[in-house]
């Protein structure tokens, strides 16, 4: 890597823990945008949320589904007590659902079918409550669980996706329950139209280059999905990925070591340069959870951001606290350690969870970054280290990115936003998030989606990025990390929804889009 590149990342290394995630940074002229009007604002307020979910994000061309063949679901966990039938049961209902939508037709083969539905259905036991406190003959059992799908066209590319997971006040079977929201998802996707698959640019003669990125733990079971798929397309390339946090990942890319890097942390690195030595692309947008293991309460718990920052803080040190009790008044609460579990590496989920503790209480103004002196608690490396370490841990808190929480099958709250309302992490909200970011003149994509204040948003958001140089003078390598980054802008925003983050809205994918052109 260039020197000038090495110099670059090594500011963004420098500023990255004191750099609020509130301050946006301006893109060089050469690639600024025409100033958005306020009345283009308040449109993309009303309409980002559909179009992200949709994730007819680039195209223009919209393809139409008359037929589709759902797919036996890969499943596991259990039913009313019955191994290995949450998926079968799950298929049934989805396609009897389906059939009762006038403009689909479920045939019964993926060769005559217009676009193939699969996914993956988990449902796991929580607790088990006797219906009679002198007999367990009649018992009564709590599930939690997600249905995670993709719709794929023939050449087996994504053309949309969602993960759902049990309603919070379900009054319905969670089979019957996770399979209607993604019937209504699927079906409101239907009426819209698809955009069809775009075509990557033509590959140069004799591409074949192996790509190595690193980084961010963050959005690692999406890439993880990504850099499969795009190894699939005709002149696909392999890309390998290290999940070592954003802080490893920039070093990493500074000393030359990887192509691209992964971070989490907004970085200034060519903020004040009009030919910046590293392009940021934002790739996709996430959610921070607060994760915690406490026996006796399979139900989630409501948190504020006042009690989460008092809770990492030490301020609140057990499970019974009045002030937990005041909004879980049903919650069986016991007298318990709070048992606080936080990152031990260099983390951009740190830095995101630390920049939210720090607007909601004085004490964390001055403890805002990717690697803290904790004042409580334990340490685990990556949100898989956190993820791992709450589930053997008893009334134990952290927090991770939503996907590891439900891959985990672990409790997660829902946490109070700006609105007063408490809301649990999902796609829907996460996109609600990213819908209400205000992009304030012609600068963007660093600022993150913390405290929404769409009534709806879930409050802790973030954007992720690829960090990529613009002066690497090896050819091939910038032509195959411009496929990719144009595949991952349209096609692998289409797969977005099945991990749990949400797609990047349709005006930021047209800019990135112009950003990419920069390195063919």
């Amino acid at each position: 890597m260039a020197d000038a590149t090495r110099q670059a990342v090594g500011r963004a290394l420098v500023n990255q823990e004191s750099t609020p995630l509130s301050t946006p940074s301006r893109r060089p002229s050469s690639l600024r945008r025409a100033r958005r009007s306020s009345a283009f604002q308040l449109l993309v307020l009303t309409l980002a949320l559909s179009q992200s979910l949709a994730t007819a994000h680039a195209a223009e061309t919209s393809l139409t589904i008359h037929t589709i063949y759902v797919a036996p679901l890969n499943q596991n966990g259990s039913q009313n007590g019955k191994q290995g039938s949450p998926g079968d049961a799950i298929r049934s209902r989805l396609i009897a659902r389906l059939k009762k939508t006038a403009s689909l037709r479920i045939v019964d083969d993926a060769k005559s079918a217009d676009a193939v539905l699969h996914g993956d259905a988990v449902i796991w036991p929580t607790s088990a409550v006797s219906m009679n406190p002198r007999s367990n003959s009649v018992i009564l059992r709590n599930y939690q669980g997600y249905l995670s799908v993709e719709l794929s066209d023939p050449s087996n590319r994504a053309l949309w996706s969602y993960l759902v997971t049990p309603s919070r006040f379900r009054t319905e079977d969670i089979v019957d329950d996770l399979s209607d929201q993604i019937s209504a998802r699927l079906i409101q996707a239907v009426a819209k139209g698809f955009a069809a698959s775009t075509p990557l640019p033509a590959a140069k003669s004799g591409l074949a280059v192996t790509l190595h990125a690193a980084g961010a733990t963050f959005p690692a079971p999406l890439y993880s999905l990504w850099f499969r798929s795009f190894a699939q397309e005709p002149d696909g390339i392999s890309i390998t990925y290290d999940a070592v946090g954003s802080v490893g990942g920039l070093e990493q890319l500074a000393a030359g070591k990887v192509d691209m890097a992964a971070s989490d942390i907004p970085s200034q690195a060519d903020a004040t340069s009009s030919h910046p030595q590293v392009l940021h692309i934002p790739t996709v947008v996430g959610g921070v959870v607060p994760i915690y293991n406490l026996p006796g309460n399979s139900q989630g718990l409501n948190l504020t951001p006042q009690l989460l920052a008092d809770i990492f803080s030490g301020k609140v040190s057990k499970w019974s606290d009045p002030r937990i009790r005041q909004w879980n008044k049903a919650a069986y609460l016991h007298d318990a350690d709070i048992a606080v579990v936080h990152r031990s590496d260099g983390s951009g989920t740190t830095y995101v969870w630390t920049s939210y503790l720090a607007q909601a209480s004085p004490d964390w103004k001055t403890k805002v970054g990717a690697s803290i002196d904790w004042p409580v608690g334990v340490g685990a490396a990556g949100n898989e280290g956190l993820a791992t370490q709450v589930a053997r841990t008893p009334n134990s808190i952290s927090y991770v990115e939503l996907t590891y929480a439900i891959q985990h099958h672990i409790t997660y709250a829902a946490v109070r936003n700006p609105a007063g309302h408490f809301i649990r992490a999902d796609v829907e909200s996460i996109a609600a998030a990213v819908a209400a970011h205000t992009l304030t003149g012609d600068d963007d994509l660093r600022s993150s989606t913390l405290n929404s204040p769409a009534k709806d948003a879930y409050p802790i958001g973030t954007f992720t990025w690829l960090l990529v140089p613009s002066s690497d003078t090896d050819l091939q390598k910038r032509a195959a990390e411009a496929r990719f980054l144009h595949w991952m802008l349209t096609t692998g925003q289409k797969q977005c929804a099945s991990l749990g983050y949400a797609p990047l809205p349709a005006q930021i994918v047209r800019e990135e889009l112009q950003a990419v052109d920069t390195l063919k």
